[in-house]
């Protein structure tokens, strides 16, 4: 932004006789070049290809930590889907045992049913529970978080610097 005073605004006014010029821009060197040599394009030029690829690595890094999590998270899933199937192979054990225990006079043949389906429930929930354990090491990406608060806060610290500045 540019701060124009009084003398600036009006164009009669002068300063030892030379008459003062409407600014438009505040030049940021002498010469239009950095104190090491480099041209503002340049600076800027460099500026954002730094900042790209701080971008692309960040993404990589996301995808690599994602993918890592993906993997866990399919290995625990396949317990998951154990234990349905165990259950609902369950099911029909349960359903056989109820019309058996109807039909049947004597206690020993609906009482073996009932045991395979609790031993089929067992079995089902220890699925369950090894799913549960695999799932529960999942973890956000901390390494991409912690960079990336990193970089806000760098960038933070530049824009406060050049407005400090500027």
């Amino acid at each position: 932004m540019v701060a124009v005073n009084s003398a600036q605004k009006s164009t009669n006014a002068s300063r030892d006789g030379a008459e003062w010029s409407a600014v438009n821009s505040i030049p940021l060197s002498e010469e239009g070049t950095s104190p090491d040599g480099q041209s503002i394009g340049a600076l800027v030029k460099d500026a954002t290809t730094h900042l790209s690829t701080l971008v692309r690595s960040e993404v990589e890094l996301a995808k690599s930590e994602i993918a890592g999590e993906v993997k866990k998270a399919v290995r625990g899933s396949v317990y998951f889907i154990l234990a349905l199937c165990v259950l609902v192979f369950s099911l029909f054990f349960l359903f056989f045992t109820a019309a058996e225990a109807l039909d049947a006079v004597g206690l020993w043949r609906w009482a073996a049913f009932g045991i395979v389906f609790l031993a089929m429930l067992l079995v089902a929930g220890l699925f369950a529970l090894l799913g549960f354990l695999k799932v529960r090491k999942l973890h956000a990406p901390k390494r991409t978080v912690e960079t990336l608060k990193e970089t806000k806060n760098i960038t933070k610290r530049r824009h406060t610097e050049e407005a400090t500045t500027g």
